[in-house]
């Protein structure tokens, strides 16, 4: 696994906006996009922000090429802690193991990350399919449309947290399936990136 620098808070918002405007348009931010993003008419301060994050290791520069800079697909490990239902709840099976994913999901240190299998279907409307591994953000509570890792009085499930009032849901992404009412509700997790089943 590549070692790199931490990334202070301010880097870490340009990094992820330097990935997806390249995700979204296919080509680079500019210098002068980068500034705009970062609240300056200054351009130096965008090659500052540049120049560090590819000090660090993040950032990758093409000086021959206009909007040639690129992020380093950078990789970190953290532990595959067992199973999720997207259906029925079930009991998570804890046997971790270290897997390998991309640091872009887990660019928030702030809070320690985890994958889990995905047994079921009721989340295939999102795209999230039985067999994928899912990256979970630790965090103990969630807003409203978060997809979450939460804990009910049946077990372990993988769902949209809905709030209406004082009432509080778990609502699925396959029309074959109900909307969970839980009784007793524990948030374990934010739903932060998927890794495809093979």
């Amino acid at each position: 696994m590549q070692e790199v620098k931490p990334l202070t808070e301010r880097q870490k918002l340009v990094l992820s906006f330097i990935a997806t405007f390249l995700k979204e348009k296919g080509f680079s931010p500019s210098l002068k996009e980068i500034a705009r993003f970062i609240e300056t008419d200054n351009l130096s301060s965008a090659q500052y922000f540049v120049k560090e994050l590819e000090e660090k290791g993040y950032l990758r520069k093409n000086a021959n090429k206009s909007r040639g800079i690129a992020p380093i697909p950078i990789r970190s490990s953290i532990p595959l802690l067992g199973y999720i239902a997207a259906g029925k709840p079930i009991d998570p099976m804890e046997n971790p193991e270290e897997i390998s994913v991309p640091s872009s999901i887990t660019i928030d240190t702030r809070y320690p990350h985890y994958a889990l299998k995905v047994k079921g279907d009721s989340m295939i409307d999102m795209g999230i399919l039985n067999g994928d591994i899912v990256i979970i953000k630790h965090q103990l509570t969630a807003d409203n449309g978060d997809v979450v890792v939460a804990v009910t009085e049946h077990g372990a499930t993988l769902k949209i947290l809905k709030k209406s009032g004082s009432k509080v849901l778990l609502e699925p992404r396959n029309k074959n399936y109900q909307t969970i009412y839980p009784k007793q509700l524990e948030i374990r997790g934010k739903f932060v990136g998927l890794i495809r089943g093979e």
